[in-house]
């Protein structure tokens, strides 16, 4: 029993710190913005390696995000009777609100945040950060603030890039495997579009985005000396980032759908 309470200190204590840790390094980078005119170079070279070279992987995992979510769908229509002409209504807006904005991020968490937290901790244990201030460079300024807004920009357009191939993938599969005709899927996704859903989906896209930059960076900063701190600092920052995306999915529905 003793044992059990002591874990769940340790447990608690450590989610607190992490807590603040990240809470400190969003404020640092809120307080870099004010710089941002010095690094547009900087930002722009990130959008290409964060979300440019993330497309092709957002792309394979959206069409069948798409074709699973159109034959599930078509699947549950037997057990209640609905027919299947509604495939594109129901699809269009579960991948608008919620498929596209989670598994996009979840996807970015993992090969993004994770890349971020590497390549800072690489740079953390080899002194080159230290280097950086030492000659009167902002870390925050030179390596947060660039990779911190390229995200906040890039998941959002990511997702609006993984709707339209889930939306095409969940097509092919209602018109190859449910055999409903393309103009009745589109019909059916054209009715069921609201622009507040998809604002929805972009402001959690943003909201994302944010997370996964800003743990990414913290984890990267705070890797201990070793490659082995680097290995543990990246499963941290996507084991962090990824359950901060489910929470803050859920918090932000509910602040924006109210029932």
């Amino acid at each position: 029993m003793e044992f059990g309470i002591s874990a769940l200190g340790r447990i608690g204590i450590n989610t607190v710190n992490r807590v603040g840790g990240i809470t400190v390094m969003l404020v640092r980078f809120v307080g870099s913005l004010k710089d941002i005119h010095r690094s547009l170079g900087l930002i722009v070279d990130q959008f290409y390696f964060l979300g440019v070279r993330s497309m092709m992987l957002i792309l394979v995992t959206s069409v069948f995000v798409g074709a699973v979510a159109a034959w599930q769908s078509a699947y549950q229509f037997q057990f209640i009777g609905a027919p299947v002409g509604l495939l594109g209504h129901a699809v269009g807006k579960t991948v608008v609100i919620e498929l596209a904005p989670v598994l996009t991020a979840l996807v970015f968490t993992g090969r993004v945040g994770a890349g971020i937290t590497a390549e800072l901790g690489t740079m953390k244990v080899t002194e080159q950060i230290d280097a950086l201030e030492s000659m009167g460079i902002s870390s925050i300024r030179y390596l947060v603030l660039p990779r911190v807004v390229a995200c906040i920009f890039m998941v959002p357009l990511l997702v609006v890039f993984s709707v339209f191939i889930a939306i095409v993938g969940a097509m092919v599969v209602g018109v190859v495997g449910v055999h409903i005709s393309m103009e009745t899927f589109l019909q059916g996704f054209k009715n069921s579009f609201q622009l507040s859903d998809f604002v929805a989906g972009q402001v959690k896209a943003v909201v994302f985005g944010l997370l996964i930059g800003v743990v990414g960076c913290y984890e990267g900063f705070r890797t201990k000396i070793g490659a082995e701190g680097v290995g543990l600092a990246t499963t941290s920052s996507v084991v962090t980032s990824s359950v901060g995306v489910l929470v803050l999915d859920f918090v932000v529905a509910v602040l924006m759908f109210r029932l």
